[in-house]
């Protein structure tokens, strides 16, 4: 069985681990563990770099030095709004400089950072809001109407509003101020007024911080980071500084050569989610890297910055990548600088790999992380020992066993499918106001259930099956909606498909298909169901195919099987 930790929580054999043989050489089997919180990665990074680009955005640049200036100033400016240690404060904005900034000035304070998704609704926005009681919130000017409409017993008391045109270049600012409708167009969808709100100007006009104001301690939480809500209502992960600088760490030593000052990072993916959080505001900041920022993904302003500023840190999920490297070919773009490439949230197709890594100057290899883990735990090494088709294995510092779902404190045989379980120092202190929650992730020892079903090899590389909470029950057999969508995608006349399980009148659930059919192509749903058969047991094959138009994703792309099971259900007249 692979290397595990005592119940005790203590490491057994780290070194000895069968998979630290496969890591690239030169990583250590365990990291030091941080003893200063976040606040002094930052300050360390500020004080060393402090002529270094820490930012650049359209083109506009922000040393270290002004980067640390800023944060202070956003600090005193929320401390004057109230903001005491301990207290939550919500950001809501998209990937700008002025997020790293307000991360930074609120960890300053000893508060603690809540992250949240600016293009969610109102109504789910109001439900994070309601949990964790955040009185002050730093938000993107044109969500501020989302906030606004917030209920009277939400007790958000001050909004900090902030204009993404202002950290844009001077030209370029200028430039969308024309009378020309396109960009009238890009400017509306930029920026919008926000009365009633503390401007973010005048919230860095109160001048720096003192310096003597009391830092949070390494063990104090830093963030509470909602998890997507996938399978059931979204849930408060409390990470503390140890959690994230711990992370931040273990990145650092998986991504061997990297240097300090000299790598470019392209945070492409958001950073209110937590896998650009932890490469971009604690990794990223660890490494004193130049963040060239973008607030959201667009294949020809990410290739145009690459001319400039090429990429040496390309971190996305397999359809960015995809996209990238074509349009790159299309342009002649090259993207030979880019040296360290990891893919997560989904699987990550050989195809893709074979592409990216036409273009690119590095391996691109698959990881594995969850918001309860900072979140990376596993991940192929940068090293001709990867193995594409697996998430990898473990991170320095990083154990992990396969147990029984039914029955956790069995670890099945190797090989032998079960339930993934992680340890280490960059696991979660559980979840915000849910201490039955906590109670039925966090086991005794400081194991965390990932809810993720896996098969191990000797080796410790570990391929994902499905969840545990989305399998589908039918006639007393489990079947893997994972399973049965790769059997359809593997259709020449389907794009796309998501399956789930819905209650059937005999008694348990039956498995209905969602499919995209390929444009073009007509869909025979008899050619589809004879499809299945040859290749799944009759229990596995879908009693119903129902063609859709799109499939609900998350922001990285996973396919939301819960809202199409709720699709379907409300569809049919049925609860959802």
């Amino acid at each position: 069985m692979p290397a595990s930790v005592s119940s005790a929580g203590s490491s057994v054999g780290a070194v000895d681990a069968p998979w630290v043989k496969h890591y690239q050489p030169g990583v250590p089997a365990e990291i030091e563990l941080p003893t200063e919180s976040l606040v002094a990665l930052l300050e360390r990074s500020v004080h060393e770099a402090a002529d270094s680009v820490a930012t650049e955005f359209f083109g506009r640049t922000t040393t270290y030095a002004e980067l640390g200036d800023q944060i202070s100033r956003a600090a005193e400016g929320l401390r004057r709004l109230g903001v005491q240690k301990g207290d939550r404060v919500a950001i809501v904005l998209p990937n700008s400089p002025q997020h790293v900034v307000a991360f930074y000035a609120v960890l300053r304070l000893g508060a603690v950072v809540v992250e949240h998704n600016p293009l969610y609704p109102e109504r789910e926005l109001r439900h994070i809001f309601e949990d964790h009681a955040a009185r002050v919130a730093i938000c993107w000017d044109v969500a501020v109407p989302k906030l606004k409409a917030m209920p009277a017993d939400v007790p958000l008391e001050r909004i900090v509003s902030v204009n993404l045109l202002d950290a844009f270049p001077t030209v370029k600012r200028l430039a969308l101020s024309l009378p020309v409708p396109k960009l009238r167009e890009t400017r509306a969808k930029l920026t919008q007024p926000a009365p009633g709100t503390v401007a973010w100007k005048e919230l860095l006009g109160s001048g720096p911080l003192v310096d003597r104001h009391p830092r949070p301690a390494v063990t104090d939480l830093a963030v509470i980071q909602y998890t997507s809500g996938t399978t059931g209502v979204p849930k408060g992960a409390m990470l503390t500084h140890l959690n994230l600088y711990a992370n931040a760490r273990q990145g650092e030593a998986w991504m061997h050569g990297a240097e300090y000052r000299k790598e470019i990072f392209y945070a492409i993916l958001p950073m209110f989610h937590a896998f650009g959080m932890t490469l971009f505001l604690t990794y990223g900041i660890l490494k004193q890297a130049r963040l060239v920022i973008f607030p959201s993904f667009d294949v020809d302003l990410v290739l145009d910055a690459a001319k400039k500023s090429p990429p040496t840190v390309y971190c996305a999920v397999p359809p960015i990548y995809e996209r990238t490297a074509a349009r790159a070919m299309e342009l002649g773009v090259s993207l030979r600088s880019a040296k360290y490439c990891i893919s997560g949230a989904m699987n990550l197709p050989q195809p893709v790999v074979e592409l990216w890594e036409s273009v690119s100057g590095g391996l691109l290899v698959e990881g594995y992380g969850m918001t309860e883990a900072s979140p990376v735990c596993l991940g192929n090494p940068f090293h001709p020992s990867r193995r594409t088709g697996t998430i990898g294995i473990p991170f320095p510092s990083t154990f992990m066993k396969v147990v029984d779902p039914d029955d956790p404190t069995r670890e099945v045989e190797q090989g032998e499918r079960g339930e993934l379980l992680i340890h280490g120092p960059q696991v979660f202190a559980g979840y915000w106001n849910m201490p039955e929650e906590t109670q039925a992730t966090l086991l005794p020892g400081g194991w965390l259930r990932t809810g993720d079903l896996v098969t191990v090899d000797a080796d410790g590389f570990t391929t994902i099956v499905d969840r545990v909470k989305e399998l589908i029950i039918t006639g007393g057999f489990n079947v893997s909606p994972s399973e049965v969508e790769a059997v359809l995608r593997g259709h020449p006349n389907l794009v796309d498909a998501a399956v789930v399980g819905v209650p059937s009148p005999h008694g348990g659930e039956r498995v209905v298909a969602m499919v995209l059919v390929r444009p073009g192509s007509v869909l025979d749903e008899a050619g589809v169901l004879d499809w299945c058969r040859e290749r799944l047991a009759a229990y596995k094959v879908p009693r119903q195919i129902v063609t859709v138009d799109d499939l609900p994703k998350s922001m990285l792309g996973k396919v939301l099987r819960k809202q199409v099971r709720e699709d379907y259900l409300a569809a049919q007249g049925g609860p959802a």
